[in-house]
């Protein structure tokens, strides 16, 4: 009796999702149709250049999440389509969203606007609507990880973009005039020269995840994990687990060990409560994302303090999640002082106590290092820092603020002499680490409206300006007549094939136009 009930609640879901593969296809026509009325100007423009007898690219975009995507898609609206994006992740596990981000909901409001550069219809909302149903998008706040990645991956297919999985790039540096980088697909590697590279690589593009060496020194690697890490929480089952960390990472990882059935979880921080204040949702303003770049040093340095020295506090649904589970413990003024295997346990000395552990995360965020980028290892020592550029005022020092690229306004690296390495004005830095010099705009969803059109115009200024005289070259031959013909209409219509006529749309055959009488 109970599979006429299944069978039947089968056939919904079948035909639920049968209408709403219906309405994603109606969606994607809608974007195509919508993008050829805005096909103007239409004319592919860049010079072509060519090195080792291959074709130079115009742009090379490394990281193909939705930075990376939004970009080419930028660049494909400006007719640049010369380009190539990488990324060294199999497909759909480009960025965060399907490895180590592991809250249930973004904590970015769903509203979110800017990959989609104002075209309603390849919004976020427009595709939820089509996946799930409108009144599926009233009842959230925020949007599901999940079906944020399943988002990026219809925006790709619907666009078109061409990345290429699977591919690392492994070094960059110049080549003359140009830049060379070394892609590395499997055991082959291939050198591609570009006149611009943009680096896309999200929050760990210019950093490292790295769990406090002085507590890991002499624990076992089996016994620990950075949040960042590939988690199996499924081992994790029936363990007394430690998160060290009080962000966001840290509670959606205590979430994840909890759901997998670990015996307890604490949760341990130094501070004396938990963060409840997040600086950064401050910053959700159209003067601050498009103009922080404009700002002088002092108030950029001063603005970043104030936003990134506070530790952002885990989300409300991140904090319930965790509290929904009796074996959840936190505890503050809990700094770990030292970390020890004993065979049976990892033992923990805090600052009000001791634990025993089977396994323990570490959530301590990242680490702003540009050495440890294999990527940029070969230049790393040519690109300015904030601390080669700019002297806070006395109590206003951090180092680890000191310790991001200072860009220049279009997100390019800058030279920490000047002078010497003048190649770095063609490699873009449209990261996490881009915060201090041009504000929210390089990693972060909210910030994408306003980032990648600055990047754009600037990329897209500075292959014209380079190639201004070969323009001007271009425009001085230019010899297509606008006034085809001095004969009428109709003889000169007389004169065309067939072909001809269809190209200009008129039907073979056509009467000649009557003529006016005079009157005198």
């Amino acid at each position: 009796m109970e599979a006429k009930p299944m069978a039947k609640r089968a056939r919904g879901l079948r035909r639920r999702h049968d209408a709403n593969t219906k309405q994603i296809a109606r969606l994607s026509a809608r974007v195509r149709r919508e993008l050829s009325y805005l096909g103007f100007p239409s004319r592919e423009w860049t010079v072509p250049r060519f090195q080792d007898g291959a074709r130079v690219l115009d742009v090379l975009i490394v990281g193909g999440g939705q930075g990376g995507l939004a970009i080419a898609f930028h660049l494909k609206r400006e007719q640049i389509t010369n380009i190539r994006i990488v990324d060294r992740n199999p497909r759909g596990l480009e960025g965060p969203w399907l490895k180590f981000a592991r809250m249930a909901m973004l904590r970015t409001p769903k509203e979110v606007t800017g990959m989609e550069l104002g075209i309603p219809s390849l919004t976020a909302r427009a595709w939820y609507e089509a996946r799930f149903g409108r009144d599926a998008w009233k009842s959230i706040q925020t949007f599901p990880r999940t079906a944020w990645r399943e988002y990026l991956n219809w925006f790709r297919d619907v666009l078109d973009l061409p990345v290429e999985n699977e591919v690392e790039v492994t070094a960059i540096g110049p080549s003359g005039d140009l830049l060379l980088a070394h892609l590395r697909h499997g055991q082959r590697v291939e050198r591609v020269h570009a006149r611009k590279i943009v680096l896309s690589t999200g929050i760990e593009g210019n950093a490292t995840w790295r769990p406090p060496q002085n507590l890991v020194a002499y624990v076992p690697a089996t016994r620990y994990a950075h949040s960042a890490d590939n988690i199996d929480f499924r081992r994790l089952k029936g363990k007394r687990i430690g998160v060290l960390g009080v962000g966001a990472a840290a509670f959606d990882n205590a979430a994840m060990a909890l759901e997998a059935g670990a015996a307890r979880v604490d949760l341990c921080f130094r501070r004396a409560e938990i963060p409840r204040i997040n600086p950064l949702l401050w910053g959700h303003f159209a003067g601050i994302l498009a103009h922080f770049g404009e700002l002088s040093d002092l108030e950029r340095w001063r603005f970043m303090r104030h936003m990134l020295e506070p530790p952002q506090p885990p989300p409300q649904h991140a904090y319930w999640r965790c509290l929904e589970f009796t074996n959840f413990h936190w505890h503050p003024n809990c700094g770990w002082r030292s970390v020890r295997d004993t065979g049976r346990a990892v033992s923990v000395e805090t600052e009000t106590g001791s634990f025993k552990f089977d396994f323990i995360i570490f959530a301590t965020g990242t680490e702003t290092d540009l050495s440890s980028r294999p990527e940029l290892a070969p230049i790393v020592d040519q690109i300015a820092l904030w601390r080669d550029r700019f002297t806070p005022p006395t109590g206003e020092e951090n180092d680890e603020l000191g310790s991001y690229p200072y860009l220049g306004n279009a997100f390019e690296f800058t030279e920490r002499t000047p002078g010497a390495a003048p190649f770095l004005r063609r490699l873009h830095n449209f990261t996490y680490g881009a915060m201090p010099s041009l504000g929210l705009t390089g990693a972060a969803i909210p910030g994408m409206k306003y980032g990648v059109p600055r990047l754009v115009n600037g990329l897209v200024r500075d292959l014209f300006l380079e190639d201004a005289a070969r323009h001007y070259e271009d425009l001085a031959a230019y010899k297509v007549p606008e006034l085809a013909t001095l004969e009428s209409k109709y003889d000169w219509i007389s004169g065309l094939d067939g072909d001809a006529l269809a190209d200009i749309g008129v039907a073979a055959g056509a009467k000649p136009p009557r003529r006016k009488r005079l009157v005198s």
